[in-house]
């Protein structure tokens, strides 16, 4: 058949009306549903088990095996109700060989009618070794023996308040026998990948027989498995690269200065480019010279100098006689990289524009005016940026530090403000292989993977909060060489009054403890230019200490700042301690981290501090962090508005990764007419996904 009509057959199929009609389910069924991302029937199709239920055998009572789950049957008799050490519903069933004790701690009325002396009742549960021999503890029971067995394994779902497992199973095989399940990838690319149809596929996930090891179906690893997380791989790379063909269409400026400003600047620095940043800023010239939009993420590691390189880029455009727009996600960062830009372009006869939500009427007045008319050449701001009173006269660049906290509105905000201008996505958050070949499948990548030479190697020491003394007199010793301190307090409970309260009283503790010494406070509730006012006095070496909240997670620079102690470590994630750690080891002196933490600790705390301690290395960090965390939590993926993945995992199934992005190149080249009925299923509405 050829490629269009079997791609015309696959879409009639989907859309045909006759499968399961939502519309007959009560609105609350919806609701609840829908708290479970199933609006369709084919969202019930492939809304798969959690674990299965081996209820194919049953267990004679004397050969049940002890300390896993079986299925037996037997005669009740006894029945009561203790009271000792607790309430509890206790019956004895027997068979021809013996006898197990069932226990409910908590119970119905119905249930002690459905346990009653002589009826007979199949359970189904784990067997345990008990004070009185064998027990079960609340297993399942039905009422009435010489039921026939079931012939597969019982899928368990996960489900939601108010829809019991049995109705939501109900309701998965309705639609699994009414839906359609044509296979949307021709026979022969399934023969070649080596992977089962969809349709026999989907339904042995359901309900597989027991003869099927269950180790493959809890790891993912059967071929049925295989198959549904690679065409939910597939789907994301046909939806990024669909998007990426479609920006492609659209126009934007040709930048292609003579190079004079960027030159100037760089002749202008007091130090010279690294080899990483001059491959870097080649990749970003060549793009503006095109007449479609850049969409180039700048990766690297924390000091790697990716300001200085949106700042020659920033240099182009203005050159070229268009705007350019740099946005931070906080005020202190974007207040850094005002000062930053204002002491490296101001002399080049740029005006800088500084713009956020705190500025004042007149000043904010004459900024928008600025903004409008065009003679602010390099608007620099916060989110401030996007608000409609904000008109851009002719926006050639928008520069995105720290994209992944930017939303897909922000940045489609962004775009309406100069028809398509170039972007340019700034991260220190360094995204791993498998994450970049996925999630960012869609962007240009550049990397900086050099560090600027003279910065010193950063040393990390994890402490017990036991021994704080002896932190005190460590930040003396440094005060007294001449050094300044961060004291950095975390995030409680996502409660910011608490982390407030912390740093507070930390500051309080360190005046008290630290004489002679000048402790400043940092934290998110201050007002705009009190912040602005503390960081300046810290980078005068005015205060030699200063305790912070997480707001100098990124941008802060200051050199001489050589200790970093970070308070309640075990409570952080990987990319914010490394951030964090990244604010010292920026001049020429030896450089500490000390990690204070309060036992005892979590599993994934022990991961993080382990990690964090061997490495040193952003890209090495981010890749065990996707381990512990997964892709959603990273990276701000959660964020980016690219479709999440349910089943396929990033590190587990790299292969199949690499073979989804092989075939989608080779359907959008030869076979286009098959991706839409692909997207339809996988990611229904939202198949024209951009990424702005």
């Amino acid at each position: 058949m050829p490629c269009g009509a079997f791609a015309a057959t696959v879409g009639a199929l989907q859309n045909d009306c006759s499968i399961m009609d939502f519309a007959k389910l009560t609105a609350a069924q919806q609701a609840r549903l829908a708290k479970l991302g199933i609006q369709r029937p084919l969202d019930l199709v492939l809304h798969l088990p959690l674990r299965y239920e081996d209820q194919t055998q049953l267990y004679p009572l004397a050969e049940a095996p002890l300390g896993g789950a079986a299925l037996v049957e037997g005669e009740v008799t006894s029945c009561e109700v203790t009271f000792k050490p607790r309430k509890q519903l206790v019956a004895r069933v027997k068979d021809d060989t013996g006898s197990v004790m069932v226990r409910l701690l908590n119970f119905y009325p119905s249930q002690a009618q459905q346990l009653a002396v002589g009826k007979r009742v199949r359970l189904y549960g784990e067997i345990r070794r008990g004070y009185f021999g064998p027990e079960m503890v609340h297993p399942k029971i039905r009422v009435g023996g010489e039921v026939s067995l079931q012939d597969a394994l019982s899928p368990v779902y996960p489900t939601t308040a108010g829809l019991a497992q049995h109705q939501l199973a109900g309701l998965i095989a309705k639609a699994l026998a009414s839906t359609p399940l044509p296979d949307t990838l021709p026979a022969p690319l399934l023969h070649e990948l080596g992977l089962p149809d969809f349709a026999s596929s989907v339904k042995l996930l359901h309900h597989p027989t027991p003869d099927i090891p269950q180790i493959l179906l809890t790891a993912r690893t059967h071929p049925a498995w295989r198959r549904l997380k690679f065409d939910e791989l597939l789907a994301q790379q046909l939806s990024l690269r669909l998007a990426r063909a479609i920006r492609r269409e659209r126009t934007a400026p040709v930048i292609a200065p003579s190079g004079a400003l960027a030159a100037q600047l760089v002749g202008n620095l007091p130090f010279g480019l690294t080899g990483a940043q001059k491959k870097v800023l080649l990749e970003i010239t060549q793009d503006l010279q095109q007449s479609h939009p850049m969409q180039r993420l700048l990766q690297g590691d924390v000091g790697a100098g990716k300001t200085i390189v949106a700042a020659v880029a920033a240099c182009q455009a203005i050159e070229a006689g268009y705007q350019v727009a740099m946005l931070a996600p906080t005020e202190i960062l974007a207040e850094q990289h005002y000062q930053k830009l204002s002491q490296w372009l101001s002399p080049l006869g740029v005006r800088v524009i500084w713009l956020t939500g705190s500025l004042k009427a007149k000043e904010k007045r004459a900024a928008l005016a600025a903004a409008e008319d065009g003679s602010g050449q390099l608007l620099v701001g916060t989110h401030a940026i996007f608000q409609a009173s904000v008109t851009l006269h002719r926006l050639g660049l928008a520069i995105v530090d720290e994209q992944h906290r930017f939303g897909v509105a922000q940045r489609l905000a962004l775009r309406e403000k100069g028809g398509s201008p170039h972007q340019l996505m700034m991260s220190a958050t360094p995204i791993p292989r498998t994450l970049a070949m996925s999630f960012y499948a869609d962007l240009d990548v550049s990397i900086i993977d050099e560090l600027p030479p003279g910065r010193t190697p950063i040393v990390t020491k994890l402490v017990s909060d036991a021994r704080r003394d002896e932190i005190i007199t460590r930040i003396a010793a440094k005060v007294a060489e001449g050094r300044q301190v961060y004291w950095v307090c975390p995030l409680i409970e996502e409660s910011e009054t608490l982390q407030l309260q912390t740093a507070v009283d930390t500051h309080a503790q360190l005046v008290e403890e630290l004489p002679g010494i000048a402790v400043g406070l940092l934290h998110g509730r201050m007002k705009p230019d009190e912040k602005a006012n503390t960081m300046a006095a810290f980078a005068r070496n005015e205060l030699q200490v200063l305790v912070a909240t997480t707001v100098i997670e990124v941008g802060v620079d200051v050199p001489n700042a050589s200790l970093m102690v970070i308070e309640h470590a075990e409570r952080m994630g990987l990319s914010q301690l490394h951030q964090l750690r990244g604010r010292v080891g920026r001049g020429a002196h030896a450089s500490l981290c000390i990690l204070l933490y309060t036992g005892p600790l979590g599993d994934t705390a022990k991961a993080r501090l382990k990690v964090i301690y061997e490495h040193t290395d952003g890209f090495e960090i981010a890749r065990q962090d996707l381990q512990i965390r997964g892709p959603g939590e990273l990276a701000g993926v959660r964020q980016s508005g690219v479709p999440m993945l349910r089943f396929a995992d990033l590190e587990a199934d790299a292969d199949l990764l690499e073979e989804a992005r092989a075939t989608a190149e080779d359907i959008l080249a030869h076979q286009p007419a098959l991706a839409q009925p692909h997207l339809d299923r996988w990611l229904p509405g939202r198949e024209a996904l951009l990424r702005v």
